[in-house]
Formats: structure tokens, C-alpha cells, sequence
């Protein structure tokens, strides 16, 4: 089979990463497109790709297969929009947008242009987090009873004008980083019964935060940061329990411990998952993925949401 085509809008390093790992496999960059030319042209030249200047020809190019959208969250919508009423399939980094009104725009574009859209949500993609999932829905560990995941970076260390640190562009830990623990919980268990969420807020942004999921005889503790290190999923039941050292950087080992067993599976977390798996949804025609839903996109959004009400966190671009 000949190799899937993307075009690539943006160039930053969200986009440098992914494009390292799905070279190793079939998928080629035919296109990029991004305000910053000099960049633009760079990526381009170091993966064989045209650049372009504009975002129009950029997609309706004959060699590509689909999008892959790679900018600041802010920037989302408007050009998965663009890009799905010109007709071609996109991949859109999470989070797709800020808030849920953005995720509905999306979807009801995805329909209305009968196009595939589809959040790129790696972990999701992934044998081990499906692994952990099957665990978790047959019953192996019983009732669950405990929930605990963390995951920091310490991101106050980056550049001052860096996205992650910008309110302008919805910096912070919750939509960059807690996202992960969020949608880790909400694919296992549902929409919770009640959230919670205690945060601090420096500098219009958000840099820590506890958010407790509740659900029917047990809670998911998430703590999320950025002024540390630190990441791993535990869940505990009457029956056993299941852990990961990673849960989602480069996950590739989930364990589950009960009274007659121990079984350990391992498996790759990565982009080129994500991708290989994305595209065989796009050549087998459908229209919205099975790995990452848009209900699971939407209802993972609205928990984020409320987890900003919850802490009066507004971003600029919001404000009256």
C-alpha cells in the first residue's frame, strides 16, 4: 500500500516530534503550512516536503491524504474548520479547542462536511491504555475502590513566552497537561458523578491543580503540574490492582497484581500508533474515530470546563 500523505499545519515541536516518529513508518509529509516561513521552510526541506504560505493550497494539494494540525489550542478550530470544508480528513492535537462550545463547532463540522475529525490523543490509541481498559471493564481487579494518577513537567523552568506559559494562547497545567489524567479516568469509568478541583493560578494561568473524579463507590484522585516531575497511574480493587510507572509518556508497561496472578503487558505508546491507526480509519471511510469518539472528546472537555469554573480560571481572549 502506498504511503498515507499528510500536510502539516504548523512547525513547532509538537509537529517536529511527530514527524521523526511516523517516518519510520508509512506515512509521508507532502505539505506545510505555518505563519513563521523561515521555520516553515526548514521543516519542509528536512522532511522532503513543500512549504507553502498559504493555508488553502496547502491542503487541497494533490498529494495529501489528510491534515495534521500541530499549533497552539487556540488556533484549532479555526483551521480544522477550514481544512474539513475544504474537504480533507484531520488529526488535531488536543486539546482541540478550549472550552465545549469549540468541541461542538467541531463535530457539527465533521458532519455537516460527512468528513473524519478526530482528536490526537496517542494514549488512546495505544494496545497498553486499551489493555488497562479491558482489564479494568472485565472485572479482573473486582470493584474498583482507588483511583490515583499524576502527572507533572516542570514547565515553569520553559521560556517565559512559551504557549504552555501564556494565557493569551490558554497555557497552564489543566488543558495542556491534565488533560491526560482526565481523559485517562473518563475512558475507563465515564462522566463522573461529581468533580472537584482546587488549583493555583499565577499570571492568568493555571500551574497546579487536584481534581477528584467521583463515581459510584470510589474516586480518581488527579493531581497535574507544572513545577515538578512526576508521573503514574495506580488503580486499586477488591479483586487486585493495575499500575504504570508511565501512563502516558511513552507508555509501555501496565501490570496487574492479583491474589492467583501477576501479568505484565507491554506495548508501544506512540505516534506513529496514533497515526497508522488514524489513517487506516480514513482509508476505511469513516467518519469519526473508534479510538477517540467525539462524545469522548466533548465530555472531556466539559470536565475541564468545570474544572476552570470551579477555579475562576477565564483566559483573556474570554473576558468582556
Amino acid at each position: 500500500m502506498s504511503k498515507f500523505r499528510w500536510a502539516y499545519i504548523g512547525s513547532g515541536n509538537i509537529a517536529k516530534s511527530t514527524a521523526k516518529s511516523i517516518e519510520k513508518g508509512e506515512h509521508v509529509i507532502t505539505a506545510v503550512y505555518g505563519r513563521n516561513k523561515e521555520r516553515v521552510e526548514a521543516f519542509a526541506k528536512k522532511h522532503g516536503a513543500n512549504a507553502y504560505d498559504d493555508f488553502d493550497r496547502a491542503v487541497l494539494a494533490d498529494d495529501v491524504d489528510a491534515v495534521y494540525i500541530a499549533t497552539p489550542h487556540t488556533s484549532h478550530v479555526d483551521y480544522a474548520v477550514r481544512a474539513m470544508e475544504l474537504g480533507k480528513p484531520v488529526l488535531c492535537e488536543k486539546p482541540v479547542g478550549v472550552c465545549t462550545k469549540d468541541v461542538d463547532i467541531l463535530v457539527e463540522s465533521a458532519k455537516k462536511n460527512d468528513i473524519y475529525f478526530c482528536e490526537a490523543m496517542w494514549t488512546w490509541f495505544s494496545d497498553v491504555a486499551l489493555t488497562v481498559k479491558k482489564w479494568v471493564q472485565s472485572g479482573e481487579i473486582g470493584d474498583v475502590k482507588e483511583v490515583k494518577i499524576d502527572y507533572a513537567f516542570p514547565g515553569l523552568m520553559m521560556n517565559k513566552n512559551s504557549r504552555v506559559l501564556t494565557p493569551e494562547t490558554a497555557g497552564g497545567a489543566l488543558l495542556d497537561i491534565g488533560i491526560y489524567p482526565i481523559t485517562y479516568c473518563y475512558n475507563l469509568f465515564g462522566y463522573p458523578e461529581k468533580i472537584e478541583c482546587t488549583g493555583t493560578i499565577k499570571n492568568g494561568i493555571d500551574i497546579k491543580e487536584i481534581v477528584y473524579l467521583y463515581y459510584n463507590g470510589f474516586k480518581c484522585t488527579l493531581n497535574m503540574a507544572l513545577d515538578t516531575l512526576k508521573e503514574s497511574c495506580y488503580i486499586k480493587g477488591t479483586d487486585g490492582e493495575i499500575s504504570l510507572p508511565l501512563f502516558f509518556h511513552m507508555a509501555d508497561k501496565a501490570t496487574l497484581k492479583k491474589e492467583s496472578k501477576k501479568e505484565v503487558f507491554k506495548g508501544k505508546t506512540d505516534y506513529l500508533t496514533e497515526f497508522t491507526r488514524a489513517a487506516e480509519e480514513i482509508r476505511a471511510g469513516k467518519k469519526e474515530s473508534d479510538y477517540i469518539p467525539f462524545e469522548a472528546t466533548k465530555n472531556c472537555m466539559r470536565i475541564m470546563d468545570e474544572c476552570r469554573r470551579q477555579m475562576n480560571l477565564v483566559y483573556p481572549f474570554e473576558q468582556e
